[in-house]
């Protein structure tokens, strides 16, 4: 059995902030569950290109509102507390806080990550071992 709180998270080597981004790795490769779990917080105004062709995620917004757009078509869905999306297709898409206010969300990543990635130049994670 696996039981962590935030807390336990924050200020360690799982607790990945970028300028755009904080992410708590809450479930990791390392934890056998076959996905990774993170605790996210899109800072306010931010617009991010993100690409994961690694990887499927699904998103489920818990704090704040925004925008995603499918960068393959052009179609956008606005995001609000409650909103769940899933990446199923690796889709390309662009991920918008609204401004003057972050969201937070649980994302889920199959395979699952190991903590140690971040976004490359194509907004993807690599692969690690």
């Amino acid at each position: 059995m696996i039981v962590k709180h935030l807390d336990q998270i924050i200020g360690t080597d799982a607790d990945v902030d970028t300028e755009g981004w904080t992410s708590r790795r809450l479930i990791l490769k390392d934890g056998g569950m076959g996905y990774s779990v993170h605790d996210t917080i899109i800072k306010a105004g931010a617009e991010l290109d993100m690409h994961y062709k690694n990887h499927l995620e699904t998103v489920y917004l818990t704090e704040g509102a925004g925008e995603l757009v499918d960068l393959a078509t052009g179609e956008t869905h606005q995001l609000r507390v409650g909103s769940i999306y899933a990446l199923n297709n690796h889709d390309h898409h662009l991920l918008k806080a609204n401004k003057g206010t972050h969201m937070r969300m649980v994302c889920v990543f199959n395979p699952p990550i190991t903590g140690k990635e971040v976004h490359d130049e194509t907004g993807a994670y690599a692969l690690c071992d």
